[in-house]
């Protein structure tokens, strides 16, 4: 059925004249699986992955990631800290210009920042912690930086003061054109701010108001026009980038949400890139491989799928119950046969290139050791439901896989598929049992160890996010917040590994599969090489053969 709405799809452009390329035969066509909400990744209330892999082709950070999710300079060209950790100076690079020509000071640095903390926007959060309203923090030099901004006490629906944003930075400072200098509220900020870095687009003084309609940056890629209707965007080469003016002079960027209609243009040349296409299924990509001009490339990817338990709700607060669930699930099966071996079994929620991985205790298909933890558990068929976002046929299938190998175990468990947002929702009030979700980007860093399993990150409590397992332990509490207020680096490997050890052990989440990172593109685009976050960065390095 997939192959013949595939041939009516084609059949269809090639009557409208969609696959006619024209002269744009330099030109490249990117398709995104979404829509993306904002060209203004700065200051928008919100944030998606669509609006962020636009980010990293128009715009520069002054942090990036390499391959082992270590943070190295991208706009800046050295960075150091003194002795005690609190002060970071980055020294920028020479002869970088922006899209309107002028060269990049510090200047523009702190009025990225400055803007950044005026807007309160999603992104600004992140350099801020929340505390009871009456719980001291150091305070922000005004003069120096804008942070104060946010630290004021937030009200309750009745009005009373109940937490309060303590800023990270207490100061920004300017001494030269060439140099930044933050100044954190105490040492163990000093790697989290490097971390927060990585999102925040550099642009020139003066230029924010523009921003959401004609974005300017230092990236290899300017903004050209935005079809909002259409959700395209076109842009051009920069000559002047820093890393050297791209090959490929012209990109169109255009979202491509069905199916179908993406493997048409794949095929008839409408879309020469998908990178990471989500909507296809693993075997549209297997069957898009065999096509003469595409190319299909896999490398391991960093991004988590996983199941989440409700560890306060019965028969999940049981620890043997969810480590039934563990043995019962055939992973390997399910990335087999469904995922066409375009994934990789997972133990941890950390990637494996992470400098803190550890697997902790791992959980093989063992149906047998399933069906006697839950004897021991004392299990009597009570109903489990599992939920999770409608409209993806491949989620569906893996998760009918999921509750067929556990009810094979004796588990009683009943799906329930509903809207993102009302799930997204539901999970933050705890009014769900059992869930399977992807995690983009943030488990990169170990620091997530403590956003997904602290007690205090439980939705609804004094700080929030993103504890959704609502799980308690005290010592994991004690020893995440050990792990990131240490500055050295072994001492909180260790740390972050015990961390995991215990929770592995616990099982609030299970990680399921690393997804591959996946192209398809046709056969004339050469040198993608895509990192294992699985960013668009590789763009700016694309070729096209003459």
């Amino acid at each position: 059925m997939r192959t013949f709405l595939i041939t009516l799809s084609l059949l269809a452009l090639i009557a409208t004249g969609a696959c006619r390329r024209g002269n744009v035969s330099d030109a490249v066509t990117l398709a995104l699986p979404e829509s993306f909400s904002t060209l203004d990744t700065l200051t928008s209330p919100g944030s998606d992955v669509a609006s962020d892999r636009l980010r990293t082709i128009i715009f520069n950070t002054l942090v990036r990631k390499n391959e082992n999710f270590e943070y190295v300079g991208e706009l800046a060209s050295n960075i150091t800290s003194s002795e005690d950790n609190k002060v970071i100076a980055f020294t920028l690079r020479d002869n970088v210009k922006f899209h309107n020509g002028n060269e990049l000071t510090s200047a523009d640095v702190k009025y990225t920042f400055d803007e950044l903390f005026k807007s309160n926007s999603f992104k600004s959060k992140a350099f801020f912690d929340t505390v009871p309203a009456d719980q001291k923090g150091a305070e922000p030099d005004p003069a120096k930086g804008p942070a104060s901004a946010n630290s004021q006490p937030q009200q309750n629906p009745g009005g009373a003061a109940k937490t309060r944003a303590v800023p990270h930075i207490l100061s920004i400072e300017t001494p030269d054109p060439k140099t930044v200098i933050f100044t954190v509220a105490r040492p163990a900020l000093n790697n989290q701010l490097l971390s927060n870095l990585v999102a925040i687009p550099i642009i020139p003084a003066g230029t924010v108001a523009q921003q959401k309609e004609q974005p300017i940056g230092t990236g290899p890629y300017k903004f050209v026009s935005f079809d909002q209707a259409q959700n395209i965007v076109e842009l051009a080469a920069h000559p002047d980038y820093w890393e050297g003016a791209p090959e490929v002079a012209r990109l169109r960027v255009k979202t491509v949400k069905d199916a179908n209609s993406l493997a048409a243009e794949l095929q008839t040349g409408g879309v020469d890139i998908a990178p990471n296409p989500s909507n296809l299924p693993p075997d549209s990509i297997k069957s898009l491989g065999s096509n003469p001009n595409l190319k299909v490339e896999q490398t391991d990817g960093s991004n988590i799928q996983y199941l989440v338990f409700n560890t306060q709700s019965p028969p999940l607060n049981n620890v043997k119950v969810r480590q039934a669930i563990g043995f019962a699930v055939d992973r390997e099966k399910i990335i087999n046969e469904l995922l066409l071996n375009q994934a990789k079994v997972a133990h941890s929620v950390l990637p494996t290139q992470s400098w803190a991985y550890t697997p902790g205790r791992q959980y093989t298909y063992d149906p047998e050791r399933a069906r006697q933890l839950l004897e021991d558990a004392g299990y009597k068929d009570e109903p489990i439901v599992f939920k999770y976002g409608s409209g993806s046929a491949m989620v569906n299938q893996y998760a009918q896989a999921i509750q067929s190998s556990l009810s094979q175990a004796g588990l009683n468990v009943r799906i329930e598929t509903l809207d993102r947002q009302i799930i997204i929702d539901q999970l933050n009030k705890g009014q769900v049992q059992m869930f399977t979700g992807i995690w983009v980007g943030g488990n990169q860093d170990p620091i997530f160890l403590r956003d997904l399993f602290s007690s205090a990150r439980i939705p609804g409590g004094t700080v929030g996010c993103c504890n959704r397992s609502r799980y308690v332990n005290r010592e994991v509490d004690q020893l995440v917040e050990e792990a990131i207020n240490t500055t050295d680096r072994n001492q909180a490997d260790a740390l972050y590994g015990r961390v995991w050890e215990i929770v592995s052990e616990d099982v609030p989440l299970l990680p399921l599969w690393y997804p591959a990172n996946i192209v398809v593109a046709n056969r004339r685009v050469g040198d993608i090489k895509i990192s294992p976050s699985g960013d668009w960065s590789f763009v700016k390095n694309i070729t096209l053969q003459k």
